[in-house]
């Protein structure tokens, strides 16, 4: 695994944790960050021991949002061609290497998770938060729109009008409520956050990889496609799942009341 200043990544079994670590700045978003994070993330996708990514961050916060004042981010803002080249050529890549995935990925969201952070939160599969975590979409009192994707990510969480709502009044989200919208999956206490948070994760590593993967991939696809196509597809992936290694010998050892051990082939 590659060496970064701005991420840190650390193996625990088939469970790998991915922090931003900035916490000086509240993990505010420089460029060399976004550039780490995404070579992080690149890496660890193509690595098939590990199962299942919790993304979090160091400190007492998950993520602050782009960093206003580095000179690669901040000063660029009032650069319109410059921030657009940076969002898609710099923050998308980020955003996909965890939607688009074969892994399934876990915000871990330990404190506050604002602006682009939000949208690399929400672009996870699964969302757990610290009770006095909250989010929140500070863009309107800046004279910006929601980017990195959060108009699309969060709409679909949510629906339009309180997506727009939101956005527009830009309310700082406890994670009570994150949870009761469905845009959280968990909330566990702050003093015990992180052991929870990983035990809720090696439990999902638990489960079967090609399950895992492809009901990921079955959801993305069916997010934006018909009835009819999404059941195409589904049939295409329970082909797969059959023929695999994995699913005679699970079913085998589901039948016997055994532990399986899976191969994820």
């Amino acid at each position: 695994m590659s060496k970064f200043e701005t991420i840190n990544v650390t193996h625990h079994g088939a469970v790998a944790r991915v922090a931003f670590n900035r916490p000086d700045s509240l993990n505010a978003m420089n460029g060399q960050m976004r550039r780490e994070f995404y070579a992080a993330a690149r890496e660890i996708n193509m690595n098939d021991a590990i199962r299942v990514v919790i993304l979090t961050g160091e400190g007492r916060a998950f993520g602050a949002g782009a960093d206003l004042a580095d000179d690669t981010a901040g000063a660029d803002l009032m650069i319109g061609a410059q921030t657009r080249d940076d969002l898609i050529h710099e923050f998308k890549p980020g955003v996909l290497s965890i939607a688009e995935a074969p892994k399934v990925w876990v915000a871990a969201v330990n404190g506050p998770c604002a602006g682009i952070s939000y949208s690399y939160a929400m672009a996870c599969d699964l969302v757990v938060m610290a009770e006095d975590a909250y989010l929140y979409q500070p863009f309107s009192a800046i004279g910006l729109i929601p980017d990195g994707g959060s108009t699309w990510l969060l709409q679909k969480l949510v629906g339009s009008r309180r997506a727009f709502e939101l956005m527009a009044l830009g309310e700082k989200l406890g994670a009570q409520k994150a949870l009761d919208w469905g845009m959280a999956n968990r909330v566990f206490d702050k003093a015990d956050f992180a052991v929870e948070a990983m035990e809720f994760a090696e439990n999902l590593a638990g489960r079967s990889p090609l399950a895992l993967r492809y009901t990921k991939e079955a959801l993305r696809f069916a997010a934006t496609s018909s009835l009819g196509d999404t059941i195409t597809k589904e049939a295409d992936l329970q082909e797969f799942c059959i023929s695999s290694e994995d699913c005679p010998n699970a079913i085998a050892a589901f039948f016997n009341k055994e532990a399986y051990t899976w191969k994820g082939r």
